[in-house]
């Protein structure tokens, strides 16, 4: 008798225990449902299809459109949705469903979609855009999408309007490019104005007893500017405190010796203490304005700069920075400088804008507050999240376009989405010596790259696979 009782209580626990599991696993699935904006990413792609785990929902919210959910009875596959296949492997994923406003593309590094009905467009990184291997032939509805923000000493062939005008979209440090990168070194108007890093100009001129007016810090030595021949040519008629590899005469800290160090707090409380910083860019293009130019306006310090044609449009205020081109000789901008030195009102007036927090640059203002990008900002999406979504919507306003029987818009870059001169070398005097051969290789790789894009843009509008012995002999064609 007793042993049943046992059994009948055993049973009601096991139903209680049942009732209970079933309860947690309803208020589960219930809850799992009030997700919303939900982002999946592909870990692995078989057969065509995409196993989705669940992803941060900050990049892609999905306003006016049901979310994307995934059930017994739900299939994400590539083939529902335009593909953007990167051609560049810059973001390693090798498959991920994108949520760009209304739009939804699928993004991959997969190159076994390069014949795939649903690719779209061709994502390429400007860095490691090369001949070796481009997606061809290329179909009428293939777009290809170019993002580059460095240096065009990386790769001189975009800079020539054979090879810009094969891409349809850009992201590049021009204004005028589809997504413009320009201040992409620049987190937003309130670092400008920040006095965390300020020196008293009290205090700066008591630390002109040991240090130099004027501070330059660079390890990338010789490059197309030709930044180091101005530098030491200046360093004749002003003293100049030089850190990293490039013309140095004086140390950092064991610590702040690795490049990577240059935005670490104590890096900042060093430069802060300068007057006067040269911000020389290692390229001379317009709109390539990188942190050499920034950094010093963060810590009030005030940029003595060489480099982008067009840096005034870009200004704080029109009293922010001290501008080479406007002297016609280093000895000249020595003077100036140290005719600011010795006068505290006059050099107040470059950081009278900081002082007062107000930055007047109406263009500077509404490019940061229009960008749809941030920098450093956990809260935003950052630029090549905003490439991928240009690119996906652009695809998709074509498909809605075609669906209503008309045309595709056409979209084409074109020569000011990547404006570069053709490097020169300073001369400041008949005997000035000729210090670097690494400087003068740049002048002729510059002519070389010319000829580069036209063998280039030949063999591509061919439309058809070529070898890289190919391309050589037409590069070196007589």
């Amino acid at each position: 008798m007793v042993w049943i009782q046992r059994r009948k209580l055993l049973a009601s626990c096991l139903c209680v225990t049942a009732t209970v599991f079933l309860l947690v696993t309803l208020q589960v699935v219930v809850e799992l449902g009030k997700f919303e904006r939900k982002k999946f990413k592909t870990s692995s792609l078989q057969d065509g299809q995409a196993k989705m785990q669940e992803e941060p929902a900050h990049l892609y919210p999905l306003p006016g459109k049901e979310t994307l959910t995934l059930n017994r009875k739900t299939h994400l596959e590539p083939e529902s949705y335009p593909v953007m296949l990167w051609w560049s492997p810059l973001t390693g994923e090798t498959g991920r469903l994108g949520q760009c406003g209304a739009d939804v593309c699928f993004f991959t590094i997969n190159r076994t979609f390069l014949h795939h009905p649903m690719t779209k467009a061709f994502l390429f990184y400007g860095t490691d855009f090369n001949i070796d291997s481009l997606p061809l032939p290329r179909k009428a509805h293939h777009d290809w999408a170019l993002f580059h923000e460095e240096s065009p000493k990386n790769n001189y062939k975009l800079f020539h309007k054979p090879v810009i005008t094969l891409f349809n979209y850009t992201a590049t440090f021009s204004r005028h490019s589809h997504l413009p990168l320009t201040t992409q070194y620049l987190e937003g108007v309130e670092v400008l104005k920040s006095l965390r890093y300020l020196v008293p100009l009290r205090s700066k001129n008591d630390l002109r007893r040991r240090l130099a007016p004027l501070v330059y810090v660079q390890s990338d030595c010789d490059p197309p500017s030709d930044r180091d021949s101005y530098v030491r040519e200046l360093m004749t008629y002003i003293e100049v405190d030089s850190y990293g590899e490039c013309l140095r005469n004086k140390d950092l800290p064991q610590q702040l010796k690795n490049p990577a160090s240059m935005d670490a707090d104590d890096f900042y409380r060093i430069i802060a203490q300068y007057k006067f910083i040269l911000a020389f860019e290692n390229a001379v293009c317009d709109d390539y304005i990188t942190e050499k130019f920034w950094r010093p306006l963060k810590l009030g310090v005030v940029p003595v700069y060489y480099g982008s044609p067009s840096i005034a449009d870009w200004l704080p205020s029109n009293r922010s920075a001290i501008l080479v081109s406007e002297f016609a000789h280093p000895r000249e901008l020595a003077s100036y400088i140290r005719q600011l030195d010795h006068d505290d009102r006059s050099y107040e007036a470059y950081i009278e804008w900081k002082l007062k927090g107000e930055v007047s640059n109406r263009r500077l203002l509404t490019a940061l507050r229009e960008r749809k990008w941030g920098v450093q900002d956990v809260h935003q999406d950052n630029y090549i999240d905003a490439f991928e979504c240009m690119v996906c919507s652009k695809v998709w306003d074509n498909i809605r376009l075609q669906e209503k029987g008309f045309p595709p818009k056409t979209w084409k870059a074109d020569v000011t989405h990547l404006s570069c001169p053709e490097p020169a070398a300073f001369a400041f005097s008949p005997l000035a010596p000729r210090w670097s051969s690494l400087r003068e290789m740049w002048i002729p790789s510059f002519e070389q790259s010319k000829r580069e894009a036209q063998a280039l843009r030949w063999l591509v509008d061919r439309n058809t696979n070529f070898s890289a012995q190919e391309f050589w002999a037409l590069v070196f064609k007589d």
